[in-house]
């Protein structure tokens, strides 16, 4: 690492250009993030993927839309075409917080500082480039042009948008991880193909004239979309429209997808199959620096980098199919998974860095224990249209062994420079309980959580359940809080077995759709009841290609087109939000007069008995919790109220 040169980054400026001996640039990539040369980094990625195909690639990260735009004309035109992403982020989710406000850090720039991502930033670096380079292709790509490729609620400006094509005015997107598509593209203009020709590549997505003729492909069925124009009268027709998208995003053989917007018609095509282990070995192991730019050396660190340096990603996608979530939107939800030579391989190259310690921050991916999982039976997947494999069932067909995963951590710790590899990515504990995961052997999944207990975690394990109301979990696509119970149990278990001292940490999310202030008072009931006082908690944030944004755009669920209620108001948010600090003094009345109109006493008693508000102005401390947590709270109202008298009458004998 101390041997690096400045060539070997991919080059960011014309002096840069010009040590490479190069004369021109096949194709330029603009980001919103700044540049670290590392596999966890999207615009990294692309660029070292189009460098491995032969072509001249330069980075301009975090160009300046506040001056004379010298960023978007200082490296020329590329041959090629321009190559656009906003970031790892949607620059909205990096720019504000759930409640729209500004946030005072932006974790992919220097020292974290704000103001070097302007909002929308795929469309207004498209812009500038089309009108700087009205001849060249741009082609825009990541996580925003990916979750906005159709018409998308965008909670920020409140408004129903059209494709980012059409805003942007791109000439092409690839939505997905780009590996694929891209090297089909390079490919055809490799062989001479016009740009503008390109309009059958897998996984990407155009804007045709309304009189152009539709581009042919025999192996493929085509579906139309209710029209962005509908979509804005009808949000119903919106919703609906969702249950198509999603399904053929996650399809095997999908359907290529058309929309008209306007006079023109948008046209997405189906994605490819998932990445088998080599190409996905194939794309962690191209040669990166693993290092910010040296430009940034006295600029302070990157937080996003800083947090992953030592970090290890095994496989990419995820199963679960959480409606809040974009994760299987972006990744797919089939499973890519790195081989254990290759990641083992990569430990190598991260433990012979001169300021290793002898600590990996993480060995994961998207959910840390998919790694490995898929169906059994191939052609059983390649008809399957369900979003999840584990909701509301564990799908049958799921092979949801953990003895590959179990074997990799074993693996990486026995490299001598490696002292211990924690596991960052967040569990799905659902998956470990035996009772939900009924397929699995028993003794594995134990093997597997006794191993990520005793050797993987330092002081916490957390976990995200997400909620304890069984409504909103239903339609969050996650399981009963039953589970979370069994899991808790086991955790317990193992902690007292191995005389450990773990924390269980539990992530929660008010504000969902079908989430009432209710269900937010049992939430914190049954929470305190299990000894618990909530950190980790958010409230919901609507994000494009999720159905639960769907739902709080149009207020219907988009595969049942029943009606769901759902908070919106700063005054509903910011109620459910307290229940999770039912514990602060500031919140206490307020809880007691909400509960109290509500008729829910019993809650009441749970949050704020009397007994122990005397005991709390005597002896500051924790709340003492006597309940029994063997049944999940909101099934045992006149158990808590019973087990209360009982007690009473036995102090009197």
């Amino acid at each position: 690492m101390n041997e690096l040169r400045l060539s070997s980054w991919l080059p960011t400026t014309n002096k840069e250009v010009k040590i490479r001996g190069w004369d021109a640039l096949d194709v330029i990539l603009f980001s919103g993030d700044a540049y670290v040369d590392h596999p966890s980094f999207g615009p990294a990625v692309i660029g070292r993927i189009l460098e491995s195909y032969g072509l001249r690639v330069a980075i301009v990260p975090q160009p300046n839309v506040n001056d004379n735009l010298q960023d978007f004309v200082k490296l020329g035109a590329p041959k090629l075409f321009f190559g656009v992403t906003g970031g790892c982020m949607d620059p909205m989710i990096s720019n504000y917080n759930a409640n729209k406000k500004r946030r005072d850090k932006d974790a992919y720039t220097p020292n974290g500082e704000i103001g070097f991502r302007p909002d929308y930033a795929t469309t207004v670096y498209s812009k500038i480039l089309k009108e700087k380079w009205p001849e060249v292709p741009v082609l825009i790509g990541g996580i925003e042009a990916s979750l906005r490729r159709v018409t998308h609620y965008d909670y920020w400006s409140d408004q129903l948008m059209p494709s980012i094509l059409e805003s942007s005015k791109a000439d092409m997107l690839v939505y997905g991880m780009g590996e694929q598509p891209l090297r089909e593209v390079v490919r055809l203009l490799q062989k001479g193909v016009p740009f503008s020709s390109i309009n059958t590549v897998k996984q990407t997505a155009v804007m045709l004239n309304a009189e152009a003729n539709i581009p042919k492909n025999k192996h493929w069925e085509d579906v139309e979309i209710a029209s962005h124009e509908t979509c804005l009268e009808d949000k119903k027709a919106y919703a609906s429209n969702f249950k198509i998208i999603e399904q053929e995003s996650n399809k095997l053989a999908a359907r290529r997808i058309f929309q008209k917007v306007g006079e023109k018609i948008l046209m997405i095509n189906p994605p490819y199959p998932t990445m088998t282990e080599e190409e996905i070995d194939a794309s962690f192991e191209l040669p990166y620096t693993r290092l910010p730019h040296p430009k940034y050396n006295k600029r302070g660190p990157i937080p996003a980098f800083e947090m992953i340096k030592f970090s290890i990603n095994i496989h990419r996608g995820c199963f679960g199919g959480c409606s809040f979530c974009t994760i299987s939107a972006h990744q797919g939800k089939f499973i890519a998974s790195r081989s254990q030579e290759s990641v083992l391989r990569e430990v190598d190259i991260v433990a012979n860095m001169p300021d290793f310690k002898g600590y990996l921050s993480d060995i994961g991916g998207p959910s840390a224990n998919m790694y490995k999982m898929k169906g059994k039976i191939q052609s059983i997947c390649d008809k399957c249209v369900a979003p999840s494999c584990i909701s509301p069932v564990i799908c049958s067909n799921l092979d949801t062994s953990h003895k590959p995963l179990t074997q990799l951590y074993q693996a990486v710790d026995k490299h001598p420079k490696v002292k211990k590899s924690f596991i960052g990515s967040g569990i799905r504990h659902d998956m470990l309980v035996p009772e939900f995961n009924k397929n699995a052997d028993a003794k594995e999944l134990d093997d597997y959580t006794e191993e990520v207990m005793t050797k993987h975690v330092s002081g916490r394990l957390k976990v995200a359940p997400e909620h304890t109301s069984d409504p909103v979990l239903k339609l969050m696509r996650k399981p009963s809080f039953s589970y979370f119970h069994k899991f808790k149990d086991r955790f317990d278990k193992i902690n007292l077995k191995h005389k450990l001292k773990l924390q269980l940490i539990p992530y929660f999310i008010s504000n969902h759709p079908a989430c009432e202030a209710e269900d937010m008072a049992n939430l914190a009931a049954e929470t305190k009841d299990m000894g618990f006082q909530l950190e980790q908690v958010q409230g919901f944030t609507p994000t494009p290609m999720t159905v639960a944004t769907v739902i709080y755009y149009s207020g219907y669920h988009p595969y049942t087109l029943k009606e769901v209620n759902t908070p919106k108001t700063k005054k509903e948010k910011d109620e459910q939000h307290r229940f999770f600090f039912w514990y602060k003094d500031e919140n206490k009345q307020w809880i007691r007069n909400t509960l109290n109109k509500l008729g829910r006493q019993d809650l009441l008693n749970v949050l704020l008995p009397k007994k122990e508000e005397r005991w709390r102005k005597n002896k500051p401390g924790k709340p003492k919790h006597t309940f029994n947590d063997a049944v999940p709270f909101n099934q045992r109202k006149e158990k808590v109220k019973y087990k209360g008298k009982k007690k009473r009458k036995t102090k009197k004998r």
